[in-house]
């Protein structure tokens, strides 16, 4: 019978955790500077509001004018 107990061919566990640590090692890094903008987000959802209160105005005046 066959021996299904120990690894078969070249299949090194070891390798696969050095590779997961050095992606988790890399991780904080590139992740730190892509959520650094997402942190201070308050900015664009500031233009996203002003822009739509603007839009309502335009809308609204325009609506008003064709109304008179």
């Amino acid at each position: 019978m066959a021996d299904n107990q120990g690894p078969q061919g070249n299949y090194d566990p070891a390798g696969s955790t050095q590779m997961f640590r050095a992606f988790v090692d890399e991780g904080p890094q590139g992740g730190g500077q892509q959520a650094a903008p997402a942190a201070s987000g308050g900015g664009p959802r500031i233009g996203l509001i002003i822009g739509v209160v603007i839009a309502v105005v335009v809308v609204a005046g325009v609506a008003w004018l064709a109304l008179k």
